[in-house]
């Protein structure tokens, strides 16, 4: 029921793969979608589908405390509970833990802390993560064994280890104990999950940490290659600059175990893609575009908008009120080819909630449109050529 595919390109370590679940196949490189609380938001499973989406991403943290894993398990797992009825991951809870414990995850990882938001995160021990509930103070605790059993309720196709998400400022001796730890965490990961998983509907990803250090990252690399994960997920603090960051990806990635599918977690930026493609990524996943969209914010390529340096417009500034264009001219999902950057515009305005649905709809389309293209610039050797036209 499970496979992973691929066929090796002649652009650095980038390749084509095919990933096989008993929900549906996975065309690679892909885009998975963050569902967080087992939805995106303001868009439908069917908007998700028609917008081209292969697979969605739900969140163990967030489905444990509300509405509980034995709730989404009574009505059939994920696929069903959401009517998305595809491939599916979900990620262990920890990074959440770790986000909602210090404060943005941003924030926290480029070494700059945010003191605004109230910390839940108790304590971090051999046993687990202790941390309050953000819902109603509740305390919970949160080990390996029990991120695996809420995994296997949930019921997604891919499932990950529970492992600490170290941020960027602290000392390496931290980052050190910390990996080791998450390396014991994922052994005990291994161990129910093995238990949990007789009839073979789901399978396990290992998560690479070390920070910025390159010795940490290789150690990494080499626990996970050594245990019987079916995937991997580069994961943890990636540094404090776009360059530093790629160092890292790039690096971790030439170490990993190229029989397993390799996912890069939580990038989703248009460059970030490209340089992960080239690296030899095969899956990312980012709230990016869908909360993007929630703000107004359109992703465009360059030539769609004048003198536009970024990745994407703001619908909600002056300058598009009497706009008839379509966010792109080019584009061809159902936003844009029935409405106006104007009438999106009045809608942000107004505070009609549609907006969001529309800008959602649009961004989602253009995320599966870029990785697409990668995959046929990929097959006919034009990928600098399709960086160009994406590329701000």
């Amino acid at each position: 029921m499970f496979k992973f595919t691929y066929t090796e390109t002649t652009t650095d370590r980038a390749r084509i793969g095919r990933l096989e679940t008993p929900h549906g196949v996975v065309e690679t490189p892909a885009f998975i979608f963050c569902a967080t609380k087992a939805a995106i938001k303001s868009v439908t499973a069917e908007q998700m589908r028609e917008a081209g989406t292969q697979i969605i991403l739900s969140n163990t943290y967030h489905l444990m405390l509300q509405p509980g894993a034995d709730v989404v398990a009574h009505h059939g797992g994920l696929q069903k509970f959401t009517g998305w009825r595809g491939p599916m991951l979900t990620d262990s809870g920890g990074f959440q833990i770790f986000s909602l414990g210090h404060g943005s995850i941003a924030n926290e990882i480029k070494g700059r802390q945010n003191s605004q938001r109230p910390k839940t995160l108790l304590r971090i021990t051999e046993e687990g993560a202790r941390f309050k509930s953000y819902i109603d103070g509740r305390t919970w605790m949160l080990t390996p064994e029990e991120s695996i059993r809420i995994q296997h309720k949930l019921g997604a196709d891919m499932i990950v280890v529970l492992d600490e998400c170290t941020p960027f400022h602290v000392e390496k001796s931290y980052t050190k104990d910390s990996m080791e730890m998450s390396h014991r965490w994922a052994k005990r990961c291994l161990t129910e999950f093995v238990k949990l998983n007789e009839n073979g509907q789901q399978r396990l990803y290992g998560i690479i940490q070390g920070g910025v250090y390159e010795d940490l990252r290789e150690q990494g690399c080499d626990f996970v290659n050594s245990q019987n994960f079916f995937g991997h997920a580069i994961g943890g603090s990636l540094g404090a600059s776009k360059e530093q960051m790629y160092d890292v990806v790039n690096f971790t990635a030439s170490k990993l175990d190229r029989a397993r599918p390799i996912h890069l977690l939580g990038i989703g930026g248009i460059k970030d893609i490209f340089n992960g493609v080239r690296a030899g990524i095969d899956t990312f996943d980012c709230v990016h575009p869908t909360r993007l969209a929630r703000h107004g914010g359109a992703l465009v390529k360059p030539a769609s908008v004048e003198e536009n340096t970024k990745e994407h417009i703001n619908l909600g500034n002056q300058r598009f009120r009497l706009d008839n264009d379509p966010i792109e001219p080019d584009c061809t999902c159902s936003t844009c080819k029935n409405y106006s950057r104007g009438y999106v515009h009045h809608l942000l305005k107004a505070n009609e909630m549609i907006a969001s649905t529309l800008i959602s709809i649009h961004n989602i389309h253009f995320m599966n449109q870029l990785l697409t293209e990668i995959r046929e610039a990929l097959v006919d050797g034009t990928l600098a050529k399709t960086e160009e036209r994406w590329i701000h």
